[in-house]
This record gives structure tokens, C-alpha cells and sequence, in this order.
């Protein structure tokens, strides 16, 4: 960001003007961003499981594939009557999608897309995302309270205890990651991946922090807080035209981001041959999100007994082995 600031400066603006400037221009960027990949996941995962299960899927909007259907049913959903409940409270039920769609925005600005490609740069990028991931509980949790329904109480009380119980063994399977680079800043870690990326020395790290985010991302086989025959909608059961489709947009929004954090601990974020790092990074992630959308549309629904053992007996166990059989192989390594 210091060119761009440099050139507001010749211009004789003021750094709070420019800062401003800047904030601004990245938060429309990350939206433009998000919206698009956003229409673009949904298109593709209707693609996907309708492939799976031998049909063809959107055809008709657009022309080619029905690549417009996504367009098409944003545009519907922005017509449609928005409904708040009679019992609800008002505030909180109109501020919970902001709050969730919030917390997966904020954590676009530590994400490195390429070299230089990144909105900031923080020294403790894995710390921030940790602390901004966990504010979508909370989003939640007001989401099924203001409703004034069982069912999206429920919903909600569901989804906080299994965002309790996948998010410690997803931060102690990045642990082993930290201790190898000695850093948090997300920049640091790629970096440290040019040689060997760290998918191969901590694929028991990668494969629970990847368990865990589809956990954290609410899919299937995770997706008990939606679970449609139990709970109708989980915990947005209330909701109606673009407050839904703002709930809609986060989770996708969140899938991208853990497939983002994914690429760049793992998968050695943007290194890759021949073309530029940017893209290496998009296919990398895209490859993620791809592993969650057929796993989606394969396995069947967890019992919720199910969930928690295998969060808590299985998941976390082996996280903390990760991460002891990595400060072993660090101490005998020496400095």
C-alpha cells in the first residue's frame, strides 16, 4: 500500500484523506470480490451436484449452462418482501446477518492473493483470523434469539456448540505451521513454503484443519444447525429476502475464506510454475472449495452425537499430537 500512498501524497491530499481513500477502495474491492465469487460458487455447485446425481442442472438463464441463474435468483431474492416476525426484537434480528457477514469480510484483509497482493500484512495474520472467525457465532446466536422461534433457537444453540468444539482442534492444528516458520504474519508463511509446501510435513495438520473448516462452514456432513428435518432452516428460519440472502452470502463468503487460509498454511499459497502467483493462489483455493462441494454432496449428514465425538475424541487428540510430534522433530533439529 506504500506506492499507492506515496502517489496520493504527490497530489497534496492529507494521510488521514488518504488512508480513508484507501480504506474505502479496499472494502469495495473485497465486496465487488465477494459478490462475484460468491454468484460463481453457487452456479458451480448446482453444477456439481447435479452432475453427481447424473442431470444436467441450470441450462436455461443466460444461454451457456445457465451461467446466469445465480444473477437471476439474486435479483429475486432482492424483490422479495422482507418480513420481520411480530415477537422478534427488531434491533438484533436486523443486525445478526450484518454481524456474521462482517466477520467473513474482515478477514479478506489478511489473505495474500500474490506478492504485495494483500490488503495488510499483520505480524499476527493467523492470530486475526482466528479472533474475526469466531464473531460469526455470535452473529448466530443473535440471528436465532431475535427470532422469537424454537426452531431457530435451536438452530443457533446447535451452531455454537459445534463452532466451540471444531474451532480448538482447527487452531491447534495451524499451531504446528506456526512453530515451523517461527510467525504469524500470513506474507511470512508463504514465503517459508518456496522449497517444500507444508501440506507434505503437516498433512495430519492439514487434513484436521480441513475437517474442522467444513465443520466451522456449517456443510454437510456438519450441517446439523440446518438441518431441514429436524429444524426446518436452523437458524435463519425467519428470515426473508435480503436479509436471507446476506446470511446466504457469508456462508459462501466462509468457505472461500477457509479454502483461502487453507491454500496459504498449507498449499503453499501463491508459488507455483509458469503462471503468476495469483492465479496459482485462485486455483489452489478453487481446488478447496471444489473438495467441499462434493464431499457435500456425498456423505451423508452426521448424528450429533457423531459430530462431538469426533470433534473432541478424535479431531482434537490428533491435533495436539500434531503439534507435539512437530515440537519434537523442531527440538531435535536444533536452531
Amino acid at each position: 500500500m506504500e506506492p499507492v500512498y506515496d502517489i496520493l501524497s504527490e497530489w497534496g491530499l492529507p494521510l488521514v484523506v488518504s488512508q480513508l481513500i484507501v480504506l474505502l477502495a479496499v472494502a469495495t474491492a473485497v465486496l465487488i470480490f465477494t459478490a462475484v465469487s460468491v454468484m460463481f460458487m453457487v452456479w458451480w455447485e448446482r453444477k456439481i451436484s447435479a452432475h453427481i446425481q447424473v442431470r444436467f442442472g441450470p441450462m436455461r438463464v443466460g444461454g451457456w449452462h445457465g451461467w446466469a441463474q445465480s444473477i437471476a435468483d439474486g435479483i429475486k431474492l432482492l424483490l422479495k418482501e422482507d418480513i420481520i416476525p411480530a415477537g422478534a426484537d427488531r434491533v438484533v434480528f436486523a443486525l445478526a446477518p450484518m454481524v456474521v457477514f462482517a466477520a467473513s469480510l474482515a478477514a479478506f484483509v489478511i489473505i495474500p492473493f500474490g506478492p504485495g497482493l494483500i490488503a495488510s500484512d499483520l505480524n499476527i495474520g493467523v492470530l486475526f483470523y482466528i479472533s474475526i472467525s469466531s464473531l460469526t457465532v455470535v452473529g448466530i446466536i443473535m440471528a436465532g434469539w431475535s427470532s422469537n422461534n424454537k426452531y431457530s433457537v435451536l438452530g443457533a444453540v446447535r451452531s455454537a456448540a459445534q463452532a466451540v468444539s471444531y474451532e480448538v482442534p482447527l487452531v491447534v492444528s495451524v499451531i504446528g505451521v506456526i512453530m515451523t516458520v517461527g510467525s504469524m504474519s500470513m506474507t511470512r508463511i508463504v514465503e517459508a513454503q518456496e522449497g517444500m509446501w507444508f501440506v507434505v510435513p503437516q498433512l495430519l495438520g492439514f487434513l484436521i484443519y480441513l475437517t474442522a473448516a467444513i465443520a466451522e462452514c456449517n456443510r454437510t456432513p456438519f450441517d446439523i444447525p440446518e438441518a431441514e428435518s429436524e429444524l426446518v432452516a436452523g437458524f435463519h428460519v425467519e428470515y426473508s429476502g435480503m436479509r436471507f440472502a446476506i446470511f446466504f452470502l457469508a456462508e459462501y463468503a466462509n468457505m472461500f475464506v477457509v479454502s483461502a487460509i487453507a491454500t496459504t498454511l498449507f498449499l503453499g499459497g501463491w508459488h507455483g510454475p509458469l503462471l503468476p502467483g495469483w492465479v496459482w493462489f485462485l486455483l489452489k483455493t478453487y481446488f478447496i472449495i471444489f473438495l467441499m462441494m462434493w464431499l457435500r454432496w456425498t456423505l451423508a449428514r452426521l448424528r450429533v452425537d457423531q459430530l462431538m465425538n469426533l470433534g473432541w475424541k478424535f479431531l482434537l487428540p490428533l491435533a495436539f499430537l500434531n503439534m507435539g510430534v512437530t515440537g519434537l522433530i523442531l527440538v531435535l533439529k536444533g536452531p
